[in-house]
């Protein structure tokens, strides 16, 4: 994988997890009607995301590398599900909705990619 400066996946899942971190706060601190177990939940999993990739590019084999990837594909889901649930009980508005599941889209797509190659290439 690449230097992590370089590394787009890297970057997507740090700016996503800074979109739950605000999210977050706007619903516990900011809006109307205050939520605090669905956004807590997402703000564990959409921040773990970015953590395990920063591990599987410090990982110490490919097998390291390839758990620790498999693991923040996980909490991409995980974090999509927290998503879905936060839109469909009118915490969060379409647009807003549909731009974060859009980038997590990406950064599951990507993620998947890199766990078939990686696979695929140490085979």
């Amino acid at each position: 994988m690449k230097a992590p400066e370089d590394n787009i996946v890297a970057q997507k899942s740090f700016d996503f997890a800074v979109r739950c971190v605000k999210l977050y706060k706007h619903l516990c601190y900011n809006a109307i009607n205050k939520e605090y177990v669905i956004s807590k939940q997402l703000l564990r999993s959409g921040t773990s995301i970015g953590a395990n990739i920063e591990e599987a590019v410090g990982g110490q084999s490919t097998a390291d590398f390839l758990a620790k990837l498999g693991i923040a594909y996980k909490e991409a889901r995980e974090s999509k599900y927290w998503i879905k649930l936060l839109y469909k009980t009118s915490y969060i508005s379409d647009k807003e909705y549909y731009s974060l599941v859009n980038d997590l889209e990406d950064i599951i797509n990507i993620i998947a990619k890199i766990k078939l190659t990686t696979e695929k290439n140490n085979s």
